[in-house]
């Protein structure tokens, strides 16, 4: 296959509140005939998101937004593209632009197109449906910052198993460790 896909920097800049710094980020590979929707949904997943019932909005470096006009009750905003059809052939090389992921935690990601196109093939080994992340770094935060299963955020945490590994079965060597 040709040298026709994208690659996309996805770097998570802030959110629930806070700035992230260093920055974690991903590269996606990504057909110029994906929608801004799938797109999204990928950089959702890459970003270990597992509810995406929620609002969000790409804004073009031309202050273009788009995002899936269903969405919002007709009450989306002005001027804005249909995520749903819009195709990511509309990115140049070496474009920036915004993604917000759930507008109320207000994830906030800067997008930057390379300025070579790639092969899925060569940088993933298969030609997937929708766009997949090739590479990524950095600790990504809690969609809701909940640190435990059940943390509802006034809680203190539970308190660390002696030893470390104690508490679970004795499925693995250093598991289930018990002190003499």
């Amino acid at each position: 296959m040709a040298r026709t896909w994208l690659s996309i920097r996805v770097d998570l800049v802030s959110g629930h509140g806070g700035d992230l710094w260093p920055r974690p980020g991903r590269i996606l590979a990504a057909a110029r005939s994906h929608t801004f929707a799938q797109f999204a949904e990928s950089i959702d997943d890459a970003f270990a998101r597992w509810d995406h019932a929620h609002l969000h909005l790409f804004t073009l470096a031309d202050g273009t937004p788009v995002t899936p006009l269903d969405w919002w009750d007709g009450e989306h905003p002005d001027d804005a593209l249909d995520g749903r059809t819009t195709k990511l052939s509309r990115l140049q090389p070496g474009e920036q632009f915004a993604y917000v992921f759930d507008l109320g935690d207000c994830w906030a990601h800067l997008c930057t197109v390379a300025e070579a196109r790639i092969d899925p093939q060569e940088e993933l080994g298969i030609i997937p449906d929708r766009p997949l992340p090739t590479w990524g770094w950095g600790q990504i935060p809690d969609q809701y910052a909940r640190a435990w299963d059940s943390d509802d955020g006034e809680s203190p945490a539970p308190r660390r198993p002696r030893p470390a590994l104690g508490d679970l079965p004795p499925i693995l060597p250093e598991w289930g460790t018990r002190q003499s």
